[in-house]
């Protein structure tokens, strides 16, 4: 674990934006919470904020439950600067899901694998299954508990991204839930897990569902209309629950091009280097072992060709049984 003081006098008078991925989830904007509070408690303030959208229920509630400001990128641009510092948290740069914002990225606090390294005047990248971990060590490292609301919201990031700690789960998630329970408001984390799923969302599951295709062990599934990205992280995970399958594949046609969600249990595949592999030459994807992501970008879509359901499918296989 790196030592938080020497970010803490990296940031002090300084204006300072925490960045996460383009579209965060709650483990994105818990860790980014909770780096803020804990910047605060240095009188080295933040901002936290984002390029894309808040686009899943489950993260627009847990902004309002805690009353987090993140603001759009399109909001901040006209007042930052290139002296600004950046800190960019649960994402990496050139990782292919986070914008290069106007400012210096210093730091950067991530626990996914690193595809493109980078070098930042701080650094703690280190496979955990949820950012939340990693912000939370350094509450205990310094001896100082995170506020009722900071607590919550750092538990409610790492149940949702190791999926109620059955998916890459390790040591130090296990710890920092032990740390964080009896410090954060139980009903509160109840209501967040509750009533997560919109009425518009049963469209997606049946795209999903009536699209499925099954090559031995891997299934396909593709959604011809836009999808937010974290509803395709959900429906590649529905599809990895089928007894039949071990490596799922899940996308979506946008305006943005085709997004991309992979998931696998098959300890022999290795989610990330699939996705990043399989789109080589076509766009940007990479992840955990277990969970990935990738996006084709809408100006190179026309790469795939009149079949592009047919060209996707023979990218991943090519890598899978190559």
């Amino acid at each position: 674990m790196s030592d938080f003081h020497q970010l803490a006098a990296l940031c002090r008078g300084k204006h300072v934006y925490i960045q996460t991925h383009n579209f965060p989830d709650p483990d994105a904007i818990a860790s980014a919470f909770g780096l803020q509070r804990l910047l605060d408690r240095y009188e080295a303030r933040s901002t936290l904020c984002y390029d894309g959208r808040i686009d899943k229920l489950s993260a627009s509630r847990m902004l309002d439950a805690f009353h987090i400001q993140m603001f759009p990128y399109a909001r901040l641009r006209p007042n930052m600067s290139e002296e600004d510092y950046v800190i960019c948290v649960d994402a990496q740069k050139h990782s292919g899901n986070i914008t290069d914002f106007v400012g210096d990225e210093v730091a950067c606090i991530d626990h996914h694998p690193t595809f493109v390294p980078m070098e930042y005047r701080y650094q703690d990248i280190r496979s955990t299954g949820a950012c939340a971990t990693l912000i939370a060590q350094y509450y205990r490292q310094l001896g100082l508990a995170p506020d009722r609301d900071t607590a919550t919201a750092l538990l409610y990031g790492l149940k949702m991204d190791t999926l109620q700690f059955t998916r890459g789960v390790t040591q130090e998630d296990i710890e920092m839930f032990s740390f964080l329970f009896p410090l954060c408001d139980q009903e509160a984390l109840a209501r967040l897990e509750r009533n997560n799923m919109e009425f518009s969302d049963l469209k997606a599951y049946g795209a999903a569902i009536e699209s499925i295709e099954l090559y031995d062990k891997v299934g396909f599934s593709s959604i011809s209309f836009p999808c937010p990205d974290a509803l395709i992280a959900i429906l590649s995970d529905f599809i990895l629950a089928l007894q039949e399958v071990e490596v799922a594949v899940v996308y979506s046609c946008r305006e943005d091009g085709i997004k991309f969600s992979v998931r696998s249990e098959d300890p022999r595949v290795h989610a990330g280097r699939l996705v990043r592999d399989a789109l080589l030459g076509l766009g940007d994807g990479g992840g955990h072992a277990e969970m990935a992501g990738g996006l084709i970008q809408r100006d190179h879509v026309h790469l795939l060709g009149n079949y592009p359901g047919d060209a996707i499918r023979n990218a991943f296989l090519r890598i899978l049984t190559a």
